[in-house]
């Protein structure tokens, strides 16, 4: 071969060797360097005069503004600047066009969301929300869109790189792209519907009775009973079309708050921790930022693409929320009228739907035109397979305060923003809607409180728990709890309010909040290390990262009664016997205990529920603690001759459980450690699934706890692939010092940063995971002297009176 034409192939094949690296080294030192402006001046139109946004050394906004709507401004600005891609996916997902920039190359999810949020209407009630708000919230929310359009006006750096690589551009934010927020976060938190489908479905073929074992009551409860008009319906294809068809919008639980009064804290003042658990992602959902201006001041969690804090502090009074799971939704069978498909019976005569189209536009794709029909109840979801398909004589539609046209809860929140003391909160609290949530809460002088705001319907009849007939209106609601008649205290005699998504009432509440409640164990656990000692804020954050599982210490013991055969499982029970029940990462016994666990519930309840144990399949303690001591006929396997017994199916679970994890870890049972499996999923859903950014935009790490514990590491067992990951937890913590509330503390999960190439992309990820904290105080001198950077924003004449 010649001489020259073997220079020319090698040349050919170095060129094609280097050029992917040095393409992606140049792409990679191309986005590095398009950072937002942290430090000097920028020039923005609107401002009434200059606003300094000082960034600490975590990247945290401390805006300093002699005016709110300045300040308001500013922070749009900051979280343009930080968290745009993820304000983009949340105004896109709420208003049901994700589709419309993804199309479905990451799966169905975004078309499915999309048809969910068309039906629901959520963009229409976040227009219809933005009515309800005063003049000086709708001034709140007015600016802080204004933020927003500046930076996209004024940025001199390229958009972020998601938006780089679906060639995309944002549109001009607006007050209503904030609000369609506070509507998911509604939905996402009061989703019992899913409840009902499920419930539903399995009293086709299971007892009453058998459906109270599959959620022990607690407080105990009588069984669930499907109305006489729906027995012999056979709506199990149309229920099981429906949950098919909706999205999953996230975990609805959970969620740690407790309040100390001063005689409860070594202060002499109230302490209050509230930790919100929700799935975990990178970057996380949270937003640290402080706000100062010589009338208000204000600091703690924020979301990108809202304006409002929605945990923290202002000076004067700290407060948290826990989700109550009350039942403020129901889903009603509407019967069509066979003689007019487009009416359906009412309890005086047919009424027609009210029907209105929808077009989807999906990336890559033709356009799809949603019918969307609702009665007199609400939006029809059994429509959502898509297309409009009309089921076989009934649709489903659901009711829920969260899509009322006069929901106000945006504007109590601005106002809780800006309460004065304790009173102050429960004034402001009056406003919200939805979701219900329990507020914790305290002020300077002292006082402590709880409530659990929101409308909780009261029912004609029913109470709740499955699809009810619409038709008849028996089972309308009539009307709302007054405010009140809602769960609310001051200053306890025990010194403390504790709640982790418990029963927020007792057995003598007049009222019905819901029927079932979340497992209490982190109560119970928090109660237990509060004792009836006094406290420091130190002590509190302490208790925020415990990780000890009570259904382990309860559970466990009822399990260790049986025999287990001999070998490896031998020695996973001898390691079980003198374990504590604390879910420590660098230990073997969580990862045993939750493996035996998960294939034990899958043994006994699985024959039962067939296709519908999907559905049904998560960590279910209480299940099984009622089935071991009075209900062992859940042990036998329907679909065998035999008859097994409890012991069997301990035995059984134990083995399966040891042969799956043998094969990931190895034979040895004492060199396995949670952590290998239980990381907490700190990944960017969408760059994740990129080629090699999907590595460098992992923030996952080893974390302690599980399910049941105080720091929680919710995990989901039904994933084949990851059943142990820590999907699920705190994203942010606060405790709050109310003898010195520049004391209070603050961490999330990831860091400031949306930007994967940021230094504060994930700074914060190994503090979040250890028990560290932030402290949100200083003066501008203070900051700028530890190093802060300082952004001057200063008023821009544009030829107008702004």
């Amino acid at each position: 071969m010649p001489r020259r034409l073997l220079i020319r192939i090698a040349i050919a094949v170095a060129i094609l060797i280097l050029l992917p690296p040095l393409f992606a080294g140049g792409l990679f030192l191309w986005m590095r360097a398009q950072q937002p402006q942290t430090a000097g001046n920028v020039a923005l139109p609107g401002l009434d005069a200059p606003v300094e946004i000082i960034r600490d050394a975590h990247g945290v906004p401390h805006i300093f503004a002699t005016n709110e709507r300045d300040a308001y401004r500013a922070l749009g600005y900051a979280h343009a600047q930080d968290r745009l891609w993820q304000m983009e996916t949340m105004r896109r997902a709420g208003s049901g066009r994700l589709a419309e920039l993804v199309g479905t190359r990451f799966g169905d999810f975004a078309l499915r969301n999309d048809r969910m949020m068309r039906t629901l209407g959520v963009r229409r009630s976040a227009e219809a929300m933005l009515g309800t708000l005063s003049a000086q919230a709708r001034d709140a929310f007015e600016a802080y869109a204004e933020g927003v359009n500046a930076y996209l006006d004024t940025r001199r750096e390229a958009l972020p790189i998601e938006f780089q690589l679906l060639r995309h551009t944002p549109e001009p934010w607006t007050p209503t792209d904030s609000l369609v927020w506070a509507k998911l976060m509604g939905l996402q938190l009061s989703a019992n519907y899913r409840d009902e489908l499920f419930r539903a479905r399995v009293l086709e073929k299971l007892t009453p009775q058998q459906v109270d074992d599959l959620f022990p009551p607690d407080p105990p409860g009588s069984p669930v009973t499907l109305a006489a008009e729906l027995r012999g319906l056979n709506l199990q294809q149309e229920l099981r079309r429906t949950l098919a068809a909706l999205p999953d919008l996230g975990f609805d639980t959970a969620s740690n708050e407790w309040a100390l009064t001063g005689a409860r804290t070594t202060t002499g003042k109230p302490i209050v921790a509230n930790d919100p658990h929700l799935g975990l992602d990178a970057p996380i959902l949270w937003y640290l930022a402080r706000i100062v201006t010589p009338q208000y001041s204000i600091a703690g969690a924020t979301v990108p693409g809202v304006p409002l804090h929605v945990l923290g502090h202002n000076g004067k009074v700290a407060w948290g929320f826990t989700t109550t799971h009350s039942d403020t939704q129901d889903l009603f069978v509407e019967k069509i009228d066979p003689q007019d498909p487009t009416r359906y019976a009412g309890p005086e005569g047919p009424l027609p739907f009210e029907n209105r189209a929808e077009t989807i536009r999906i990336d890559g794709q033709p356009d799809e035109t949603l019918t969307v029909r609702a009665t007199r109840h609400g939006p029809v979801i059994s429509d959502l397979e898509g297309g409009g398909a009309t089921p076989s004589g009934h649709v489903l539609a659901l009711s829920f305060p969260g899509l009322s046209d006069d929901d106000s809860s945006a504007e109590a929140l601005y106002r809780l923003n800006h309460a004065e003391n304790a009173e102050g909160v429960r004034e402001a609290l009056r406003l919200h809607v939805a979701p219900q949530q329990n507020v914790v809460y305290a002020d300077r002088a002292g006082e402590v409180g709880l409530i659990s705001p929101a409308r909780v319907p009261i029912r004609r009849k029913g109470d709740g728990r499955v699809p009810v007939p619409g038709w008849t209106g028996e089972y309308d609601w009539t009307g709302f709890l007054p405010y009140y008649a809602l769960p609310q205290a001051v200053n306890p005699p025990s010194g403390q309010f504790v709640n982790a998504n418990n029963a927020i009432v007792g057995a003598d509440y007049p009222y019905r909040i819901a029927t079932e409640w979340p497992d209490p164990s982190r109560a119970k656990r928090i109660v237990e290390m509060l004792g009836t000692s006094r406290h420091s804020v130190d002590d509190v954050a302490h208790q925020q990262m415990d990780s000890v599982s009570l259904p382990a210490r309860e559970l466990l013991p009822e399990l260790l009664k049986y025999p287990v055969p001999r070998g490896m499982a031998t020695d996973a029970v001898a390691l079980l016997k003198t374990w504590d029940g604390t879910m420590s990462r660098d230990r073997p016994e969580p990862l045993i205990f939750e493996a035996w666990l998960r294939e034990l519930v899958r043994t006994v309840f699985a024959d039962e529920l067939g296709p519908d144990f999907a559905s049904y399949w998560d960590l279910r303690p209480a299940a099984l603690v009622r089935v071991l001591r009075d209900k062992p006929q859940w042990c036998d396997d329907v679909a065998t001759s035999a008859t097994e017994t409890c012991g069997d199916a301990i035995a059984a679970a134990l083995t399966d459980a040891l042969t799956a994890l043998e094969k990931r870890h190895g034979s040895t049972v004492a060199r396995w450690r949670w952590g290998d499996e239980h990381r907490a999923a700190l990944k960017h859903r969408m760059l994740g699934a990129v080629p090699l950014l999907g590595g460098m935009t992992d923030l996952s790490i080893e974390t302690d706890g599980g399910f049941f514990t105080v720091n929680r590491g919710t995990t989901r067992i039904r994933d084949a692939a990851a059943p142990f990951a820590h999907v699920h937890g705190a994203g942010y913590r606060g405790v709050y010092d109310l003898a010195d509330l520049d004391n209070s503390r603050f961490v999330i999960a990831t860091g400031q940063s949306g930007n994967p190439l940021s230094r504060h992309w994930g700074d914060l990820v190994s503090m979040w995971r250890d028990g560290g904290s932030l402290r949100l105080s200083g003066d501008r001198g203070t900051l700028t002297t530890a190093g802060a950077e300082v952004l001057t924003l200063t008023p821009r004449n544009t030829g107008t009176n702004q």
